[in-house]
């Protein structure tokens, strides 16, 4: 009778030690065709420039359960930014702004995010570019998991898309280049869309 009673004491114990709400938790890689990181740029005060990453990729971990996120790294190849005219993209790879040559890449991890709703999490990690590392917070919505409809005969992958938005200075990483004069906005919004399949 007593270890009748305990077994479920002992069950419940195990399931509250620390890990044990991740033990579920699945890792997702991002599918670089359905991922887009694109950005805004205000130009004199006529327009905003639109731009993205051609080349990005990335994973995290996420327990669908308990809506758990964590482990959230995603990396971009500065030198594949376009904005669709060649002499910008020329100049946002040089040294005035993204100095592809120098830093290749532009990475944003985080180890955890807060949920905020059913479906909107708020993920506060930092963005490393330039060679400088500071905070930046992404509002995302986790619009649907599934199997897709688009896998082969043996095997339909497992789904997860999702939307972001976020903002960072460019001045916070010594990108100064006609933030004085107004020419070149300082304030960058970020567009981020993507699909993850589950590994």
């Amino acid at each position: 009778m007593r270890t009748a009673f305990l077994a479920p004491l002992a069950l419940c114990a195990h399931l509250l030690l620390p890990g044990a709400a991740q033990a579920q938790a699945a890792k997702y890689e991002l599918d670089p065709d359905h991922t887009t990181v694109a950005f805004l740029v205000d130009h004199i005060g006529y327009a905003k420039v639109l731009g993205l990453f051609r080349s990005v990729r990335g994973s995290y971990s996420f327990d669908e359960a308990t809506a758990t996120l964590s482990n959230v790294r995603i990396e971009v190849e500065t030198n594949s930014v376009f904005s669709n005219q060649r002499k910008r993209d020329d100049h946002l790879k040089g040294p005035d702004f993204l100095n592809s040559s120098q830093f290749p890449r532009m990475v944003f991890t985080a180890s955890s995010a807060k949920r905020t709703s059913d479906r909107q999490f708020e993920i506060t990690g930092q963005l490393e570019l330039l060679g400088k590392s500071q905070p930046l917070t992404l509002q995302a919505t986790w619009n649907k998991s599934a199997e897709s409809p688009l896998g082969g005969p043996l095997r339909k992958p497992y789904v997860m898309g999702v939307s972001a938005r976020g903002s960072f200075k460019r001045s916070a990483y010594g990108m100064n280049y006609a933030v004085a004069n107004g020419w070149v906005g300082d304030e960058v919004p970020l567009i981020i869309e993507f699909e993850a399949v589950r590994q």
